[in-house]
C-alpha cells in the first residue's frame, strides 16, 4: 500500500469524558478510536464495517470519521482479508480485522494457524505481525446456524497467537487498545450477547499506560493476566468473555446458602494466567470452570489439568467444568439447554462442597 494516510483532525476523534457509562459495543468502538488516533498506521478491515457500522454497529461513526483508507469495507472472503493483513503488516500497517460472526471464520483457518502464527517463528524474530483479528462468538442472542460458535480452543491450540476475550466495558476499552498496541497477532473475541451490557469506563487509565515509553510491553502484559471479579475462599469459579455474568450470579446466589466464592475473570485464554487460578484453587480448595464452548477438549480442561498438577494436594474436590455439549451448536429454541445457565453452575457448585 502506498497511499498517506492522515491522522483525523482532533474533533473528529474526540473520546468520551473519563470515567463515563458504555455498553461494551460502545466501549470497543471508543477503544477503537482512541487507537487509531493515536496511530496512523491502525486501519479497519472487514465485511460491512465502513458506512454500515458492522452488523453489530461495533465500527459505527468511524468510517465517516476515518475515511475509506482506513475504515476499508472487504469483500466476503475471510482467507483474503487475513492475507492481505499479512501482508499490510510487513509493510508496517497495523490491522483490526473484524470476522462478521464466529461461524465465518474457518474459511480463513488456514491462513490464520499456518501464516499469521508461524511468521515470528519462521523467520527468527524479524518479521512481527501486530493484527488484532475481532471474532463476535459465543451465542444466546437467537441466531441462526453458524452465528453462536465458540472456537476459540481451535486459535488457543496454535502456538505464536494471543486469544483474549473481555467481560466488561472496561476491559473491552483496555484490551482491545492493547491488542492493537500488541507486537504479536491477537485474537479478540468479543461475546455478543454482551454488546449491550453497560458499565462504567475510565478512558484516560490505559491511555495514560499506552503512552507511557514502555507503555506496548506494559500493555502487552497486563493483557495476559486475569483479574479478580470477587474475592472468597470456599471455592474458586473461573470463566471468561461471556461467562463471567453467569459465575458472579452463581456466586450472589451460593452466598445465601453460606458459601463464599471467588470469581476469576481469565482475559486471555492463551496465554493463560494458571498462576492466577492455582493461588486461590490452594486458598479454597475447590474450582469450577464455566465456558460455553463444549467441555470436551476445550480451555477448561486444559485448565483443570494445570490446576490439577499445581495444587492436587490443596484440593478438596475434583476440579468440575460446565460448559457446552459435545453435539454442533443447536438452533435457536434449544440453545438455552445447550449453553451453561446458572442451575448447571450451581449444581457444580453443590458437588464440590459436597467433598
Amino acid at each position: 500500500m502506498t497511499a498517506t494516510i492522515e491522522r483525523p483532525s482532533a474533533g473528529a476523534s474526540a473520546l468520551p469524558p473519563a470515567p463515563t457509562t458504555l455498553t461494551m459495543a460502545g466501549a470497543i468502538n471508543a477503544g477503537l478510536r482512541a487507537a487509531m488516533d493515536r496511530d496512523p498506521k491502525v486501519l479497519l478491515m472487514g465485511e460491512d464495517i465502513g458506512a454500515l457500522g458492522g452488523v453489530f454497529r461495533v465500527t459505527d461513526g468511524l468510517h465517516k470519521d476515518f475515511g475509506d483508507d482506513r475504515v476499508i469495507d472487504t469483500p466476503l472472503a475471510e482467507s483474503g482479508i487475513v492475507g492481505t493483513a499479512i501482508g499490510m503488516a510487513m509493510r508496517g500497517y497495523r490491522s483490526v480485522i473484524e470476522i462478521q460472526f464466529d461461524g465465518f471464520i474457518f474459511p480463513a483457518y488456514d491462513q490464520i494457524t499456518t501464516q499469521l502464527a508461524k511468521m515470528h517463528y519462521r523467520s527468527q524474530g524479524q518479521i512481527t505481525l501486530p493484527i488484532v483479528i475481532r471474532v463476535p462468538f459465543a451465542g444466546g442472542i437467537g441466531a441462526v446456524e453458524h452465528h453462536s460458535e465458540s472456537p476459540e480452543a481451535l486459535f488457543a491450540h496454535t502456538a505464536g497467537l494471543r486469544i483474549v476475550s473481555p467481560a466488561t466495558p472496561q476491559d473491552a476499552y483496555d484490551l482491545i487498545q492493547q491488542s492493537i498496541a500488541c507486537p504479536d497477532p491477537v485474537m479478540f473475541f468479543e461475546p455478543k450477547a454482551r454488546y449491550w451490557d453497560k458499565g462504567e469506563v475510565d478512558t484516560s487509565r490505559v491511555t495514560a499506560q499506552l503512552d507511557a515509553a514502555d507503555g506496548e510491553a506494559a500493555g502487552t502484559a497486563e493483557m495476559a493476566r486475569a483479574r479478580v471479579a470477587r474475592e472468597g475462599s470456599d471455592l474458586t469459579l473461573v470463566a471468561y468473555g461471556p461467562t463471567v455474568r453467569l459465575a458472579l450470579q452463581a456466586a450472589e446466589v451460593a452466598a445465601k446458602d453460606g458459601v463464599d466464592a471467588e470469581v476469576i475473570d481469565l482475559r486471555s485464554i492463551s496465554p493463560l494466567d494458571s498462576d492466577a487460578v492455582v493461588r486461590s484453587a490452594k486458598r479454597t480448595g475447590r474450582v469450577v470452570v464455566v465456558h460455553e464452548a463444549p467441555t470436551s477438549f476445550g480451555s477448561g480442561a486444559e485448565l483443570s489439568a494445570r490446576v490439577t498438577e499445581q495444587a492436587f494436594f490443596h484440593l478438596h474436590a475434583p476440579v468440575l467444568r460446565v460448559g457446552g455439549f459435545h453435539t454442533p451448536y443447536p438452533g435457536a429454541t434449544f440453545e438455552h439447554d445447550y449453553l451453561p445457565s446458572l442451575d448447571r453452575v450451581l449444581d457444580a457448585v453443590d458437588r464440590v462442597m459436597q467433598h
